[in-house]
């Protein structure tokens, strides 16, 4: 029997579960997971939303305007890029020593960097030191964000039920949803601020505040044992000669499974794409060449994530009782025919058709793909470098769909090209992404102990 089976007893049946119990450190794990990626997709968001509204001017105040919004632009950017790497870093350590201590470590780097992200000087105060520790900053940022992921769904779907892994992965899919709409939130509060308050103090309420979030996460976290699934696994490789023990994660990982890692990356890289389109490039497009109001969107955005929050779980627990791909792949392939009604929808300029459209494209299409990749990037790595292998799948798609779809898209309109051949870019990358997935065979059955 596998360890992922012995999960039930009568302390489940009467509801009154032990915390130290497998049914209880699985619930546990879920909600930890779930407030840590909450907070730690709170802390990159808002920066995100404060590079576009008031960076420019409190860090680069000595440049054109113009170019004062690049720079922000870049310094975001910079912690997209160190995602990967994050990922790479945290899935050694995490597969080497344990998914606990590598979490506790990211929740505390990530809360350290936004929190004195708020206290920053401004330029006119620093001068030219102001940009130099914000971009330090955004950086560690984007390496604790990278390492969160893997382990975070590591952590709940190891403890999880064999038959429920689907449902655990979506701990992670809740949390970051749960995670923007807080960030979006947050500043939506501080609206009754002056341009003047906002600027000088108002913007770093959120940074601050986010501290109270990482003191109740450590709290939870610290809380959960270690995955079961990870100490069965690194009892089998201790009694392993030492000469049949595995390499470096991420060396063993390219070296036997290089096919498999380069599959996974393209399994999520086109919903990544599409969703990361709509919620960025769509919005500026819409809101700048089109003269559409911003709020409409925001709006949108804002009630789409909690259609996400109500649909991953019922796509999570879907793909338990009827497999990943028969969920994973029609989304996929709804998204490429969703990829060419954007730029049209949006041109009407309705405010019901722009809500419709959201809700479509992130309610449903995106929760199906962000509620079931957990598990399969979880599925189909072996745990002595899980954490590394998901890790690098999730991130490196991210790098291709979140970080160089909206730079290609803007790049190709701004080239005069057609909105339809942004859709083109969309719908390749999605089919791309379905036959990646279909490839990688049912990955429910497998057992997570090698």
């Amino acid at each position: 029997m596998s360890i992922n089976d012995e999960r039930t007893g009568a302390s489940e049946i009467e509801g009154d579960v032990d915390p130290a119990s497998p049914t209880g450190q699985a619930r546990r794990a879920y909600l930890a997971s779930f407030v840590g990626t909450t907070i730690e997709f709170f802390d990159f968001i808002v920066y995100g939303t404060a590079a576009a509204l008031v960076f420019p001017q409190v860090f680069f105040s000595g440049v054109p305007s113009a170019m004062g919004i690049v720079f922000s632009f870049a310094t975001l950017a910079i912690g997209y890029a160190a995602r990967p790497l994050g990922g790479i870093i945290g899935g050694h350590y995490g597969d080497k020593f344990g998914r606990k201590h590598v979490l506790i470590a990211t929740m505390t780097i990530m809360g350290a960097a936004t929190f004195l992200t708020g206290l920053l000087p401004s330029s006119v105060q620093i001068g030219v030191f102001a940009p130099i520790l914000l971009i330090m900053l955004r950086l560690v940022q984007g390496l604790a964000v990278g390492a969160e992921w893997g382990g975070a769904v590591l952590m709940s779907v190891e403890h999880g039920e064999k038959k429920k892994r689907g449902f655990s992965a979506t701990a992670v899919a809740m949390g970051s949803a749960f995670g923007v709409f807080l960030a979006y939130a947050s500043f939506g509060v501080l609206g009754g601020l002056s341009d003047e308050q906002f600027e000088s103090f108002g913007w770093r309420i959120p940074f601050v505040a986010s501290i109270l979030l990482v003191i109740v996460g450590m709290y939870i976290r610290l809380k959960v044992q270690e995955s079961p699934v990870y100490l069965e696994s690194k009892k089998l490789e201790e009694e392993k000669p030492a000469t049949e023990k595995s390499a470096l994660p991420i060396v063993s990982l390219l070296k036997e499974h290089p096919g498999r890692a380069a599959v996974a990356i393209l399994t999520y890289a086109g919903p990544f794409m599409a969703q990361a389109i709509l919620t960025t490039y769509v919005i500026t497009y819409a809101t700048t060449e089109l003269g559409m109001p911003r709020q409409t969107f925001l709006n949108a955005m804002m009630v789409s994530l909690l259609g996400m929050m109500v649909m991953i779980p019922v796509f999570g627990s879907l793909s338990d009782r009827i497999g990943r791909r028969t969920i994973y792949i029609p989304a996929c392939l709804a998204f490429v025919v969703f990829a060419f009604c954007v730029f049209p929808a949006v041109s009407t300029g309705s405010t019901w058709v722009i809500f419709l459209l959201f809700i479509v494209g992130m309610s449903m299409l995106n929760a199906a793909t962000v509620g079931v990749v957990g598990s399969i990037l979880t599925e189909v790595f072996p745990t002595r470098h899980r954490y590394t292998g998901s890790s690098v799948a999730y991130q490196f798609a991210g790098l291709i769909g979140g970080g160089l779809g909206p730079l290609v898209a803007a790049s190709m309109i701004g080239a005069g090209m057609p909105t339809v051949s942004v859709a083109i870019m969309i719908g390749l990358f999605c089919l791309i992404s379905a036959i990646a997935c279909y490839s990688l065979g049912d990955t429910r059955k497998r057992d997570l102990v090698d």
